[in-house]
């Protein structure tokens, strides 16, 4: 016999939710169908917000940390990780899933706003102390990536609870109108982010502009659309909570200026002349006057230092000058110091410079310090100036133009110089030498990176040409063109140059002897050069390529 079963008892209310609900169906102020739109479009903005951070965390650590494929990696692995966990976690809160929304949406707006200043001040503050704070930064993304995923993970439960409440559908129909709001707002955010917020407004205004957005949507959602759902204390905590996210954002955003120049006098000195941020990069001009070196960052390294650039153009430039040089390419180097050199010699009719930063040159014509230092040598007529990738421009160049190619790119070790380090890269190279040519390759440092440096040298071998490995001796602590980006990174910065010379025949490292003189290179220092560079050979490195980058 099947005993009748007694009632179960009623639930009792969540404490922050409204007496009578949770289960039944929400008591909107608007229609089901209205109610219904106005969820799916706060689905829209909290799932661009979402990836904006997600996007924003990528960039900054790529721009303070380096190795943007690592990087990447850290932050999306994490956080995809921490949204499943924190959809897990929200089971907890179904009940209650207006107040839950409301209180993830602040604190996301919270943590994801501030999370830009937050990387930057430990990076800029920190990053010379060493010890236990020389990984602050790569700790703090981590932990600013698990957060963000756990709260944007904690999103989509609470969502199609509130979806649901509104009118029940099938779980099927209600995931996949979920999930379209989510997957378009993600694209309007992955769109905006680099077309829109970090071009006009910069990664800190416009992380700060996206909570406070992240903020009032959520906010007036939860309290605008199911405020009957919330007990009167809950819809004051909420509305207390989200204007004081509101107002911290406001307050960063108003100081963010003066953070700005805090923080990058914390990194460049106090002596900061300009800073901008190019279509391409971040360009920090710090000295050049009253007796001061002129210091040239890019992204953060130290690409140019006036204490001792001479020593590193020069045995850049003068060994490839060797021999005919009337047809001149310098792939790079739009700060016009590589043309300085090339212009000291007799003999040259035209120097084509391809440079992808149109605003480094702007500033290499214009800056009173750079200007001089470079010897205002884009005022030169012979030389001509064309913006655009050196790798896509190689592929479109005449065959057999030029005399000398001169490679004045970033270090190999930055992840985006790979492609400009590969077999296909030199391969072009190649083709554009004309009979009795010579490349020359700024390959990173000898002695503290020679398999870096013989990695260059084999890629270049591997292309079809034959080489002659050299370097420079005794540089001057924080050089340039290094991957170093931290005050006590560039205190330990390698004191060394390593260059490949590169031709169809067996090149050799040496002045030329009608040549210009050098200002502190010298046959001796250069032939140094040479046998210091052969006694760090790694024998039987592969070549990197465009699909298998090996450094």
């Amino acid at each position: 016999m099947i005993e009748p079963h007694a009632p179960a008892p009623p639930r009792s209310p969540a404490p922050w939710s409204a007496p009578g609900g949770p289960d039944g169906p929400a008591r909107l102020p608007v229609r089901p169908g209205t109610g219904r739109f106005l969820v799916l479009a706060g689905v829209f903005v909290c799932a661009a917000c979402g990836l904006v951070y997600e996007l924003e965390l990528v960039a900054l650590a790529s721009y303070l940390m380096g190795d943007s494929v690592t990087q990447a990696s850290v932050v999306l692995s994490v956080m995809v990780f921490a949204m499943g966990i924190g959809s897990l976690a929200a089971k907890r809160l179904r009940r209650l899933a207006a107040a839950g929304f409301g209180a993830v949406e602040a604190t996301l707006a919270l943590v994801g706003g501030c999370s830009a200043m937050a990387l930057y001040a430990v990076f800029a503050w920190t990053g010379d102390w060493g010890g236990m704070w020389a990984d602050g930064s790569r700790c703090l993304l981590v932990a600013f990536s698990l957060a963000i995923g756990l709260l944007i993970g904690a999103e989509v439960p609470l969502l199609m609870e509130l979806i649901q409440r509104i009118r029940r559908q099938d779980a099927g129909g209600a995931v996949a109108d979920l999930f379209a709001a989510d997957y378009v707002g993600a694209l309007v955010g992955g769109l905006a982010f680099p077309f829109l917020l970090l071009p006009f407004l910069g990664q800190l205004t416009g992380a700060l502009l996206t909570g406070a957005v992240n903020t009032v949507v959520g906010g007036a959602l939860v309290l605008g659309l199911f405020r009957r759902d919330l007990t009167p204390r809950a819809r004051w905590l909420l509305l207390i909570g989200n204007g004081l996210v509101l107002a911290v954002l406001a307050s960063a955003a108003v100081l963010v200026d003066d953070f700005e120049r805090a923080a990058r006098e914390a990194m460049y000195g106090e002596d900061v002349r300009v800073a901008l941020q190019t279509g391409v990069k971040e360009v920090v001009l710090a000295g050049g006057t009253d007796g001061r070196p002129l210091d040239i960052y890019f992204d953060g390294r130290l690409r140019v230092s006036g204490r001792d650039e001479l020593r590193f153009h020069e045995a850049l430039v003068h060994p490839a000058m060797t021999g005919p040089h009337a047809r001149v390419l310098i792939l790079g180097g739009g700060d016009g110091l590589a043309v300085r050199e090339v212009l000291r010699h007799s003999g040259v009719d035209r120097v084509d410079v391809v440079e992808l930063d149109a605003e480094v040159v702007r500033l290499a014509r214009t800056d009173p310090a750079l200007s001089a230092l470079n010897e205002h040598a884009f005022g030169d007529p012979r030389v001509r100036v064309t913006t655009a990738d050196a790798f896509g421009w190689l592929r479109g160049a005449t065959p057999e133009a030029y005399d000398v190619v001169v490679s004045d790119l970033p270090d190999p070790g930055i992840t985006a110089s790979t492609k400009l380090y590969s077999q296909e890269f030199y391969g072009l190279a190649r083709r554009v030498l004309a009979p009795g040519g010579r490349l020359v390759v700024h390959a990173g440092p000898v002695a503290s990176g020679p398999r870096v440096y013989w990695t260059v040298e084999a890629t270049v071998r591997a292309a079809g040409l034959r080489t002659a490995p050299y370097g420079t001796q005794d540089r001057r602590a924080g050089g340039a063109a290094g991957p170093d980006r931290t005050p006590a990174e560039r205190a330990r910065a390698p004191r060394d140059w390593g260059f490949v010379l590169a031709a169809r025949t067996d090149p050799r490292p040496r002045l030329d002897p009608d040549g210009p003189r050098p200002g502190v290179l010298t046959e001796a220092s250069l032939a140094a050069g040479e046998r210091a560079a052969r006694r760090t050979r790694i024998a039987g490195l592969p070549a990197s390529t465009l699909v298998h980058p090996r450094y």
